[in-house]
């Protein structure tokens, strides 16, 4: 098939078959632009979506580096570019730090971590030399934050963002842009059991804390505040804008976080700032 280029823009995103990926793929095409989206089933795509010019559905697990290779490559074989990187695919786990097996842990770094470099060093190549580019890493308000029981999950999402904050500085010379997006809660189906994993080891000693998580997270569970749709369009914003942030909080959940997090942060620093500039050499040492 030849390269149809007459797009507005070409996206590819991960995990489209549901939730905020099939959102924003959904908007992207009702905007005008391509959109290559992936999932570990295509056909789960091809079900949700009709059939179009505009839309190429491909398998893709995001763990198999060489899947990810041959999904970049079959993406410029059809639009000749890749515009837009939406790395969205990924999954949360439920449970205290010491619950989480090894094995729970490594999957999930698989995914939301490993998944998402494989993925991104299989783009960058082809937006490295158009000298032009949006990657967009869906973080959460828990890779700004963590807490009792989504500890592991929140820390591959820290990754994402410590990832996405090199990205930033390394790219933006080359004429890419890079985000890191942080949706609050959502009313998607990331609670569910197709989205997040829980722990099956219950620890007692974390009834107050964990497993206060763990019935929180049940009771919200299709009551979150946020509005999928309008995150979708919040992306179309996003990728239209000249000077795209570095980072993008979105929903008043996170809001509220971050600035919580800022005046706890503000408060330590106010207490411990003695101590913590005692450790530098003494002036008169460094000027001798």
């Amino acid at each position: 098939m030849n390269a149809k280029t007459d797009f507005k823009r070409v996206w590819m995103i991960t995990g489209a078959a549901r939730g905020i990926g099939a959102r924003i793929t959904e908007a992207a095409l009702a905007h005008g632009d391509a959109v290559v989206a992936t999932s570990r089933d295509a056909a789960s795509v091809q079900k949700k979506f009709p059939a179009s010019d505009a839309l190429l559905a491909l398998p893709l697990d995001v763990t198999d580096e060489a899947q990810a290779a041959a999904a970049v490559q079959s993406a410029l074989a059809r639009f000749g570019r890749i515009d837009v990187l939406v790395n969205n695919a990924g999954y949360g786990l439920l449970g205290a730090v010491e619950e989480a097996t090894a094995d729970e842990v490594r999957r999930l770094y698989d995914t939301n971590v490993f998944g998402l470099l494989n993925v991104t060093r299989a783009v960058l190549p082809a937006m490295r030399a158009r000298r032009s580019g949006h990657v967009i890493n869906i973080s959460s308000l828990g890779g700004y934050q963590s807490g009792p029981g989504f500890g592991v999950y929140c820390s591959t999402k820290f990754a994402v963002e410590g990832l996405s904050e090199a990205l930033h500085g390394e790219l933006a010379p080359l004429g890419i842009h890079v985000t890191v997006v942080e949706p609050g809660y959502f009313r998607t189906d990331f609670l569910d059991s197709n989205s997040l994993a829980v722990s099956p080891r219950i620890l007692d000693d974390y009834a107050a804390s964990a497993g206060q998580v763990r019935a929180a997270a049940t009771r919200i569970n299709h009551n979150q505040a946020g509005d999928p749709l309008r995150l979708a369009q919040a992306m179309l914003a996003l990728v239209d804008a000249s000077a795209p942030p570095l980072r993008l909080p979105l929903g008043t959940d996170t809001l509220q976080t971050i600035a919580d997090k800022h005046a706890f942060v503000d408060r330590e620093l106010k207490d411990w700032r003695a101590l913590a500039a005692s450790t530098d050499f003494p002036q008169e040492a460094l000027a001798a």
